[in-house]
């Protein structure tokens, strides 16, 4: 296989990767992008579809069209998104409901190194980005924390979720599940996908991709603008997700979906390490299987890197 070849199927795993995330509430697709080294041309490339882009589009220049939004790299990216949230979806959903504490060890260990890797990409710590830091953690914790709602199904509210759960799917730390389940709308999604509901599955891709356009504009310029400050903040956003994330919690409140009972508010509570139920060793075995798999990645890009390649 070729090398340019090649790079495009490690794009197509790495959008499974984020397409996985992105299923479970709490966990970012943008977290993926940014520890695997693809989420600033993730964001150049999603602001390349612009009304130049269009122009080109509808005067039949379409290999402009291509290059003027990077459509190689955002169709193995995007498809990969596609094949993950269709093939894991039911699959992340019985993990999550047979074997919580963990699964979300798992996930704890993955966004608590991850923090760490992205953090190092702030060139020199400074006041102010110590401030942007905290100041992302604590939205990310209030966000976390907020107790969601029961909404419409009306179709403008389906667009308007579908946007809203895009721009926090390429935040890292902000998942843009979670969303949708402080918007009452994970189950929804989450049935249209498995379901194969072809209307709200339309709905709810319109609002992604108009969300996804005009959110990835305002981070490209931030990212060109105020590149260190924006890193820090989106930091915060993955420290201050952790608490969403936590193995261990005591149901407070319940909803029915589909027929049976789902946690609806939960709060965090310390593992009882004697406790069997807890599974205390297994989970951190699992905790520490995320961290050593992002450092894996971490070092195998750095190499990758520094040999010149562009995987």
């Amino acid at each position: 296989m070729k090398k340019g070849s090649l790079r495009y199927v490690f794009l197509v795993i790495r959008g499974m990767g984020m397409g996985a995330a992105d299923v479970v509430p709490g966990v970012s697709g943008g977290t993926i992008a940014f520890i695997t080294g693809i989420y600033e041309e993730l964001i150049n490339s999603i602001k390349g579809i612009n009304l130049e882009a269009f122009k080109l589009f509808f005067s039949g220049r379409w290999k402009s069209f291509w290059t003027q939004i990077n459509g190689n790299f955002l169709l193995a990216v995007f498809g990969g998104i596609f094949i993950s949230v269709l093939s894991l979806a039911r699959v992340l959903e019985y993990l999550l409901e047979h074997h919580p504490v963990l699964i979300w060890s798992f996930f704890f260990g993955l966004v608590l190194a991850s923090s760490y890797v992205v953090s190092r990409k702030i060139t020199k710590w400074e006041y102010p980005k110590i401030v942007a830091i905290v100041g992302g953690i604590g939205i990310a914790f209030y966000i976390t924390s907020v107790t969601p709602t029961t909404t419409s199904d009306a179709s403008w509210f389906v667009i308007f979720s579908g946007a809203l759960a895009s721009c926090a799917m390429i935040l890292p730390g902000i998942s843009g599940s979670f969303i949708l389940l402080l918007l009452g709308k994970y189950s929804f999604a989450l049935h249209a996908v498995n379901e194969r509901i072809i209307p709200d599955l339309l709905l709810l891709g319109v609002g992604a991709v108009s969300g996804l356009i005009l959110f990835a504009n305002l981070l490209s310029w931030l990212l060109r603008k105020y590149h260190d400050i924006t890193i820090s903040v989106l930091v915060g956003f993955m420290i201050g997700s952790l608490n969403k994330i936590w193995p261990w919690k005591k149901t407070l409140e319940t909803i029915l979906v589909e027929g049976e009972l789902k946690p609806l508010v939960e709060k965090n509570i310390l593992p009882s390490v004697g406790n069997p139920g807890d599974q205390f060793i297994l989970a951190l075995l699992m905790a520490i299987a995320g961290i050593a798999l992002i450092l894996f990645i971490e070092i195998g890009l750095t190499r990758n890197k520094k040999s010149g390649g562009d995987f």
